[in-house]
């Protein structure tokens, strides 16, 4: 990480007390935040400019991306937030949606036991029991320093007064024009009277407003007890669903020792179930140790073909071992540690193997202790939060709650409805991810913090579904093995494997030409993808005292520090 020159960029620290980004890594001093939405994070920024803490910024970015930016960020869905504090500790907090008391196994097949994935997608049954809000207060409440007025009220704004839709927002809004027109209330906030919106035009949201401000006023009581939730369980018997008051009543954030692994001296702290990603990044990492590539031989086919037969791997364990661990025995221990990964490492050579070929891991008796939004936020105290949360797809099962302005899930999809059925992303599951009244399904959110003597080094995370722990994982390793810096590392081309379908993806000129004949000589598929995660993440130089942040250019977002 020493490709900055500081001769080069010094004059530049001092033209600006505030540095902003798209597309360009962003340098600042003190603190920084990096999300999708360039509204979002200039919110964030601002909680970090007037005297809070991570904790603070991090919570008021998820208010603000509920506004900013609908088609992930949200009130009706659920993440995970992965947070290390200035006085060494770790934690993690789960505020994943859960699953309604009446849920059953098989409520999304039919009379003949085929998948009906219209119901595990776009009604009422697709939707879990959100947990952002909860998570966001809880947040707040015990590692946050400001209150809930302060940091919701920016939202608040951005939804009374609106904002100017551009080129990236109208044409996702108005990719799903035809659905929302056939819901009334979706209608209304995302059509003009049914026709498509407009760059340019002024995009207010009154009931989402109001839905924000009762949030503000009455905290998360209001939102599981109160007004918020009899209106959603009103509307779900209207239309099908299965929510009652009792599981917005039972709705609880988990808090969770997060998963640290050890990767050649750097310390990587990630989610653990029912988040998939913590244990997939350290699966990976700790069976890559054992291989060394030079920075020269990045990108080659015996780089790639090295990485993607570990990948196999890595997504056999989560589709046969992975789940809810409050439902489910994970072996989690068994399958983070070092002697697991030397069992690995054993499987992976010169040969090309089929995803049949990939076995999940024998666990012998071992004790145990593509729409989702990403965003990294570090003060100057020495707090950092990585936080992923989602509705699961684009604009979550599409239905806006009338009178209450904002989009729930479809997060439901994420459980094996059916053994080896595939979901929306085409990851395949079995009984450890069954659907189970107050469950939480599995997801592959990878939020991550990498620490170097105990103090933060990297902060990220990624949307993309399944892509997630694949994106992280790469970016991880180009800014630690290969010594890219940030901006480099998120903007190299990246690939994809997830075991099924059998087929090494990859972005556009990613592969050079006789890269990509090598992988098919060698029995791999291939298949080109428009783009695979948006990164947002900050890398923190202690010898030049500075933050870096960058926004991934395959998306719109922006990094703000000052």
């Amino acid at each position: 990480m020493r490709t900055f020159s500081k001769i080069i960029f010094i004059p530049i620290i001092f033209t600006s007390l505030c540095f902003a980004q798209e597309g360009n890594p962003v340098y600042a001093k003190n603190g920084m935040v990096v999300s999708a939405s360039t509204l979002a994070s200039q919110v964030g920024a601002d909680i970090l400019k007037n005297g809070g803490n991570a904790i603070d910024a991090a919570v008021a970015t998820g208010f603000a991306l509920a506004v900013t930016y609908p088609a992930a960020g949200n009130i009706g869905g659920g993440g995970f937030m992965v947070i290390h504090l200035a006085d060494g500790k770790n934690t993690s907090l789960d505020f994943r949606e859960m699953a309604p008391l009446k849920a059953h196994k098989n409520m999304f097949l039919d009379s003949l036991g085929n998948f009906l994935p219209e119901l595990s997608q776009k009604s009422w049954l697709a939707s879990g029991i959100p947990g952002t809000v909860a998570g966001l207060i809880y947040a707040l409440e015990k590692y946050g320093t400001m209150r809930l007025k302060d940091v919701i009220q920016p939202a608040i704004d951005l939804a009374i007064n609106g904002f100017h839709l551009d080129y990236r927002l109208v044409n996702s809004i108005n990719y799903e024009n035809e659905t929302f027109k056939s819901i009334e209330a979706s209608r209304r906030v995302f059509t003009n009277d049914g026709d498509k919106l407009q760059i340019g035009q002024s995009f207010k949201q009154s009931d989402l407003a109001r839905t924000l401000e009762l949030i503000r006023d009455g905290g998360a009581e209001l939102f599981y007890k109160g007004e918020i939730a009899q209106k959603i369980v009103k509307e779900s018997k209207k239309y099908g669903g299965i929510f009652t008051l009792e599981d917005f009543e039972n709705y609880q954030v988990i808090e969770r020792a997060p998963l640290i692994g050890n990767y050649k001296g750097y310390e990587i702290v990630s989610m653990p179930p029912p988040s998939s990603g913590g244990i997939c990044l350290l699966l990976a990492l700790n069976t890559l140790e054992h291989f060394s590539f030079s920075k020269e031989e990045w990108g080659s086919s015996s780089y790639i073909h090295t990485l993607v037969e570990i990948l196999k791997q890595v997504y056999a364990d989560r589709k046969e071992h992975m789940g809810d661990a409050d439902f489910y025995p994970v072996p989690t221990n068994y399958l983070i540690s070092k002697e697991y990964a030397e069992i690995v490492k054993s499987k992976i050579n010169d040969k090309t193997k089929s995803a049949n070929e990939f076995l999940p891991a024998e666990i012998p008796r071992y004790k145990e202790s593509e729409e989702t939004t990403h965003y990294s936020v570090v003060d100057k105290f020495g707090n950092a939060v990585s936080t992923t949360y989602t509705l699961n797809g684009s604009f979550g099962n599409k239905i806006v709650i009338d009178g209450l302005g904002f989009l729930l899930n479809n997060e439901m999809d994420d459980f094996s409805a059916k053994p080896n059925a595939p979901n929306m992303f085409g990851l395949l599951g079995s009984e450890a991810n069954s659907i189970q009244p107050k469950k939480r399904m599995l997801s592959s959110m990878t939020p991550t913090i990498v620490l170097k003597d105990s103090k933060t080094l990297l902060v990220v995370g990624s949307p993309g579904g399944s892509t997630i722990i694949t994106s992280v994982l790469q970016v991880i390793l180009n800014v630690l093995e290969h010594k890219m810096n940030v901006y480099e590392a998120i903007n190299a081309p990246r690939i994809h494997h997830q075991l099924f379908p059998d087929q090494i993806d990859y972005e556009p000129f990613g592969l050079s030409q006789d890269v990509k004949q090598n992988l098919i000589s060698k029995g791999h598929k291939i298949g080109i993808e428009r783009f695979l995660g948006r990164v947002e993440a900050i890398y923190i130089d202690y010898e030049m005292n500075f933050l870096f942040g960058t926004s991934d250019p395959r998306g719109y977002g922006k990094a703000i520090g000052y």
